[in-house]
């Protein structure tokens, strides 16, 4: 398939690229527009993937640039999103331009070009704090924060337009998703970073939450299994580990993986405010498994402890280490 992907330069994204081409597919990477012609993360991907496919850039609020790269191609793969939380207190705006607007021009142009795939991503932020465990894709949505607030909208956007107008949208859920190139305001990236750098006294936000980690590969086998299963027009699937652990648990797992003598330390800059934080996050998995055949290779403890691994031997090399800042606070 002649498959375009939004999101591209970003983690998920560029990882969901490699794969693509990979698969031999026929992949057009949208990438957001600069004046320094950086493709964020494809500038490093992998070797084998390099230059088998084709960058666009442009940016999602632009309705008509997303209608240009979208020319020609059977599928699309919505991932640009802004993402960060903390960024999202203080400049909401651009969270609802991004996420609800850049959705609306995505799916506006699939209908009029005729694609035959929309995958489109969400998030288990939407959930907020778990009203029950584990959370299925019948649970209540709480915008906890303006990103998830957002990110609700631009879920209604993508399927109203497969209600209203039949155009083939799939709501892909995943959860907590981890793994090299993941930005440092993640909670895992920023323990590593942080102890790769040689720093002994961490910097974290809360420790009480739970989340449901899902290893980098395995959200990309989701969105691979989506664009497979015409099965999935219309459906919202959560992808996660339907494993739950703490955040302290999770830092602690990474302390003794790098055998790291720590402390953490609460900064109150990353706490999120009292009713925004969301507390528990615990996927069921069991619709991706029925519908689509996916189930997460890295599930549970060992899964868990084997992604942290791979994840860990990532920062950790000098090269990688580089391009990330693990003294300042990154929003």
């Amino acid at each position: 398939m002649r498959v375009l992907v939004t999101g591209a330069d970003g983690f998920i994204g560029s990882h969901l690229t490699e794969a693509l081409v990979r698969a031999g597919h026929d992949v057009k990477a949208f990438a957001l527009y600069n004046s320094f012609g950086t493709w964020g993360w494809l500038d490093r991907c992998a070797p084998d993937v390099r230059g088998n496919f084709q960058v666009f850039t442009g940016d999602v609020r632009d309705p008509f640039g997303v209608r240009e790269s979208m020319r020609g191609c059977d599928a699309v793969m919505h991932l640009a999103a802004l993402i960060g939380i903390p960024y999202s207190y203080h400049s909401p705006s651009s969270y609802v331009d991004t996420n609800v607007s850049g959705t609306l021009n995505v799916v506006q142009a699939a209908r009029d070009l005729g694609l035959q795939r929309v995958i489109h991503t969400s998030t288990s932020e939407v959930y907020g704090s778990a009203r029950f465990v584990p959370i299925t894709e019948e649970h209540p949505l709480q915008g906890q924060s303006p990103y998830s607030a957002s990110k609700i909208g631009a879920d209604h956007i993508a399927l109203s337009y497969y209600l209203s107008f039949g155009t083939p949208v799939t709501v892909i859920r995943p959860f907590n998703t981890y793994g090299p190139r993941q930005s440092a305001r993640a909670v895992i990236p920023t323990i590593i970073s942080q102890i790769a750098s040689g720093m002994r006294s961490i910097q974290l936000g809360a420790l009480t939450p739970t989340r449901d980690f899902n290893f980098v590969s395995d959200t990309v086998a989701g969105f691979m299994a989506a664009l497979e299963c015409e099965a999935s027009n219309g459906q919202v699937i959560n992808l996660g580990s339907n494993f739950e652990i703490s955040v302290e648990n999770t830092a602690n797992m990474i302390a003794q993986i790098m055998s790291a003598d720590v402390t953490w330390v609460s900064d109150e800059q990353r706490l999120r405010p009292a009713h925004s934080e969301v507390e528990r996050l615990w996927a069921d998995n069991s619709k991706a498994a029925a519908l689509m055949g996916w189930r997460p290779q890295y599930g549970g403890l060992q899964g868990l402890r084997k992604g942290l691994t791979e994840t860990i031997n990532w920062f950790t090399e000098p090269a990688n280490l580089s391009a990330y800042k693990p003294d300042i606070y990154n929003v």
